[in-house]
């Protein structure tokens, strides 16, 4: 058997498994420890975008269903588990985009629910934190919302920038109010201070 069909059929071992597991939600990944099968040829890209071979996965569905059986380990990578396999999938930057942000409320009493792309909806807050990361070598902002275990959501531009507009100073930082918590997004004084 050649390499293109034994990753085929992996994948399709996983598909399988992953259906079975996740028949009622969220699959208990922490809970499995399967032997290491290798790498298959998956890839989640900076967008959101997953493929497979190179080539984008279409299917909603299939993407959705990974995505339930996605864990980040402790030595820093990402494997879709199931039960009997562990695959690894490389991952540019965050398994999730978060593309969509619901505002319910103003100020220290607003929540923000975020909306993933593979369609999972958590409310900021303490069990879900916001945090920046500020590139380097570019000086370009990249926000991250957890989502659940060690998964986190990049933070679409346009939602981010929706952040920025609701956002407000406190103390030295300007930042967003969430189920009463509040995020630093930057540094007060690289704003100019214009907001109060």
């Amino acid at each position: 058997m050649n390499n293109e069909a034994a990753n085929s059929n992996s994948l399709q071992d996983v598909i399988k498994a992953a259906e079975q597991a996740g028949a009622k939600g969220l699959p208990p990944v922490h809970l499995w420890e399967p032997d290491y099968c290798g790498d298959i040829g998956l890839r989640i890209g900076r967008d959101g975008q997953w493929y497979y071979a190179n080539s984008p996965i279409g299917r909603k569905r299939l993407v959705r269903l990974f995505s339930t059986i996605l864990r980040h380990d402790d030595d820093g990578e990402h494997y879709l588990v199931t039960p009997v396999e562990k695959i690894r999938i490389e991952v540019e930057d965050a398994p999730f985009v978060a593309i969509l942000m619901h505002r319910e409320g103003a100020g220290r009493e607003q929540c923000l629910k975020f909306e993933t792309n593979v369609g999972d909806i958590i409310e900021a807050g303490a069990a879900h934190l916001l945090r920046m990361e500020i590139d380097e070598t570019t000086q370009e902002p990249s926000p991250y919302v957890h989502i659940r275990a060690r998964l986190e959501a990049l933070i679409a531009r346009s939602v981010f920038y929706d952040l920025m507009e609701i956002g407000e100073i406190v103390g030295d930082d300007f930042g967003v109010w969430s189920a009463g918590v509040f995020f630093p997004l930057a540094p007060a004084s690289m704003l100019g201070a214009q907001n109060g």
